[in-house]
């Protein structure tokens, strides 16, 4: 059976998982993000680790801007430092195999399309809401990336005319909806904020139902333009989507066609705690580019 190495490049942490073609993740080993040379050497050392002589491939999911084309990391808001870094070259040159490069919410696209909450759509949005907040989107029946795979930048999308920064501007959709935005309010990570929900703060519960209403704002605009039958998201939604349903539903109802609105379900990530590894996986078993 073909096996296949996903490499998972997040903002705090990096993952590299070893996967057979039905999609099951057979090894993985974690290691936290920290200087880019030093995080390379590990991922390199990690797929080195894990490969097996059925590896007929390697994938790398990672944050954008980059350039899924030729390969090449270019700068990252979340990864200070990774400048017009040619990962798949660098892959290929040491592996000796074909070596894939996707946007991480493509790459979950992809993911939750083929295995997930998306599976049996034709036309659905991927919303990582993690680190940072991107958007993959399969339109009929395939993955839209855009004239120069910069397609679903919807963090860099500008939400309040000035406020929380994120994606290199000062309120951006990215600034509130991701954990660097949730964390510019001062009462620490999303986690904490939830726990804090969950014990009652009216302070903590507050700022969970401006997130709601901010979403909301952004799933309108999704859904009057793209007309998707599904919107998936990941991440902190997956785990605190509870605390922002009601702000979030009330915004949709307001800003949204109606017609559009109906036609759309709007879920949690499928494929939980597995999404990154299977999106590094999924990118990997794309036919070599």
């Amino acid at each position: 059976m073909k096996e296949y190495i996903g490499i998972d490049i997040g903002g705090t942490k990096c993952a590299v998982v070893l996967g057979n073609e039905r999609g099951e993740i057979v090894k993985k080993l974690r290691f936290p993000t920290k200087g880019r040379d030093e995080t390379l050497q590990r991922i390199f050392e990690s797929a080195e680790e894990l490969r097996t002589a059925h590896v007929v491939s390697l994938g790398v999911s990672c944050g954008g801007p980059l350039d899924s084309r030729r390969g090449v990391i270019l700068g990252p808001p979340n990864l200070p430092g990774w400048d017009e870094v040619p990962i798949t070259t660098m892959l290929r040159e040491r592996f000796g195999i074909p070596a894939n490069l996707r946007n991480d919410a493509d790459a979950c696209a992809v993911a939750e399309w083929r295995f997930g909450a998306g599976k049996g759509c034709g036309s659905m949005i991927f919303l990582t809401f993690g680190t940072g907040i991107g958007a993959g989107l399969i339109l009929n029946g395939r993955l839209y990336e855009g004239a120069c795979g910069m397609a679903g930048e919807v963090g860099h999308v500008r939400l309040l005319e000035e406020g929380h920064v994120g994606y290199g501007k000062a309120g951006s959709y990215e600034g509130y909806l991701s954990g660097g935005g949730i964390a510019q309010y001062g009462l620490g990570s999303a986690a904490a904020l939830a726990g804090l929900a969950a014990g009652g703060d009216e302070r903590a519960l507050g700022l969970w139902e401006q997130t709601g209403t901010y979403l909301g704002s952004l799933l309108a605009m999704l859904i009057d333009v793209l007309n998707p039958e599904r919107i998936v998201i990941g991440s902190i939604y997956a785990r605190a989507g509870h605390l922002m349903e009601a702000a979030m539903q009330s915004v949709l109802e307001k800003e949204a066609l109606e017609k559009s609105r109906r036609a759309c379900q709007v879920l949690p990530a499928g494929l939980g705690e597995s999404l990154g590894d299977m999106a590094a996986l999924s990118v990997a078993m794309e036919p070599p580019r």
